[in-house]
């Protein structure tokens, strides 16, 4: 030991080592990575995901026993208000309102966990900006549309893509069951599709692109898509394997998009419009209760899809790189995002 003239321990000008602990990412940080630089824990993205899950669940259950008391309320008996908003085989507006409003709750839950359990600003969720960038989004809105037009015009050249008993041929009529689910579909519908992105695209990209990102930039990229987009077509419930493998693809491309423009904006655009088009399809033609259980996919429909979502995510990446869109964040320190 050194000789220290002054006396004692530490010597005068003595900086202790850090703390060993996880490596906070250095250089510029990608959409998926942006939980890394929060609080340090292996376990909190584990943790995360579980919550969510659960979240997921005890959400809806809570809003149901809200509406249930005011429907008991109003005089009907416990069996009848648990089918008036829960029976999703005869979907009604307030069974659409009621899974749209339990599926918009995942933003707060997502940005909620974002703040409590990895102590960052919830517009890190957003975005690598961090916010929604509200600008892009609209753009993205105009590019989702002619990534539809060309995915019509594709359609029109295949054999039919879906169960042709489902749709009656002719246009339905107007009746105010139909207005309730134009309104239900214009105010909640943007919110539904949002809350599906910040829970698939959002938390559990970052979540497992933070957990994978240890093996490696790719292993982390792979991890971040992958995993969300298989979650997401598991979440929608019984299907056939057209139906699964249309989800899944939509997921995959959605998952891309978000490292490719740094954000969620390109997705919540693209969620938003495919529902908007499948929700007027079933009020003009055939009936809402098949739009939100389909069975009886065709392979055909595959070809339909990929059309539009490859064709959507060249526009978008492409837009995204000639306006100079960020995909990645300059602020490397950790102290600099957390709350």
């Amino acid at each position: 030991m050194t000789h220290n003239p002054y006396g004692g321990w530490p010597p005068p000008g003595y900086v202790p080592p850090a703390a060993p602990g996880p490596a906070a990412p250095v250089g510029p940080v990608e959409y998926h990575l942006n939980q890394r630089p929060g609080a340090p824990g292996w376990w909190r993205p584990a943790v995360g995901i579980v919550s969510l899950a659960l979240g997921f669940f005890i959400v809806p259950l809570v809003l149901g026993l809200a509406v249930l008391v005011v429907l008991v309320a109003q005089g009907d008996s416990v069996e009848e208000a648990t089918n008036r908003f829960a029976d999703t085989d005869n979907v009604t507006p307030l069974v659409l309102g009621f899974l749209n409003v339990s599926l918009a709750s995942l933003i707060p839950i997502c940005l909620l966990l974002t703040w409590a359990l990895h102590r960052l600003r919830p517009g890190w969720l957003s975005s690598v900006a961090p916010r929604l960038r509200w600008g892009w989004m609209a753009a993205c809105f105009g590019l989702a549309f002619v990534a539809l037009i060309v995915t019509v015009v594709v359609a029109a050249l295949l054999p039919s893509t879906g169960d042709a008993g489902e749709m009656s041929g002719e246009l339905n009529e107007w009746t105010t069951t139909t207005r309730d689910f134009v309104l239900v579909i214009v105010l909640l519908t943007p919110l539904q599709a949002a809350g599906e992105e910040y829970a698939f695209r959002g938390y559990l990209t970052q979540a497992f692109g933070g957990i994978f990102a240890p093996l490696g930039p790719q292993a982390g990229r792979a991890a971040a898509v992958l995993l969300p987009a298989l979650l997401f077509a598991l979440a929608h419930g019984a299907q056939d394997a057209p139906v699964f493998v249309d989800r899944l693809a939509f997921g995959l491309v959605a998952g891309v998009l978000v490292i490719t423009t740094g954000g969620l904006e390109a997705g919540i655009a693209m969620h938003v419009l495919n529902n908007f088009l499948a929700y007027g399809v079933a009020l003009a033609y055939g009936d809402m209760t098949s739009a939100l259980n389909p069975t009886g996919g065709s392979w055909w429909q595959l070809p339909v899809t990929l059309t539009q979502s490859l064709a959507y995510l060249g526009l978008a990446t492409w837009v995204s790189r000639r306006w100079g869109i960020a995909t990645t964040t300059s602020v490397l320190e950790g102290s600099e995002r957390r709350v």
